[in-house]
């Protein structure tokens, strides 16, 4: 036995082999202890939005769903591709996921897939327009200036 910085004892747990025909690998230790402590009642928000809207972004996904009125949001993802490894996908959808994040900005429903959400966080995404193109743009501050490819499924 060790004893801890206040002065508690500290049981080691071992393994038996688990591959020399034993069977099932057994803890030797015969007690484990957790400590439980209450804490007051008070309502837990999150400091920092999921993913933030520009307003030109809540503009233009307003515009695309005036279109597709059986649609009630964008979800969106992400997948491993392009020349940092990350790509966002963008799509209408009609439901929210059961592992989706939802972002409810300014009357826009924005859904993020379960694989993205650690990605996104503290993202802002943002519409440009200019002479060449118009896109989606997603400015994260984990990620710095990288460059991100935006595969979007709109039909």
């Amino acid at each position: 036995m060790r004893r801890c910085v206040h002065g508690e004892r500290l049981r080691h747990l071992s393994c038996g082999p688990r591959h020399q025909g034993a069977g099932p690998a057994r803890m030797s230790a015969s007690l484990v202890r957790a400590t439980v402590r209450a804490v007051s009642k008070r309502k837990l928000q999150a400091t920092r939005a999921a993913l933030t809207l520009t307003p030109s972004a809540v503009n233009k996904i307003k515009q695309l769903l005036k279109d597709k009125p059986e649609h009630v949001g964008v979800k969106v993802g992400v997948r491993t591709r392009g020349c940092n490894g990350l790509s966002y996908t963008l799509e209408y959808t009609k439901t929210k996921g059961d592992s989706d994040e939802e972002v409810v900005q300014d009357g826009v429903r924005v859904f993020i897939e379960k694989k993205a959400q650690l990605t996104l966080l503290g993202t802002e995404m943002d519409y440009v327009e200019d002479k060449l193109s118009s896109e989606f743009v997603f400015n994260n501050p984990k990620l710095g200036s990288a460059f991100l490819h935006l595969y979007p499924k709109f039909h």
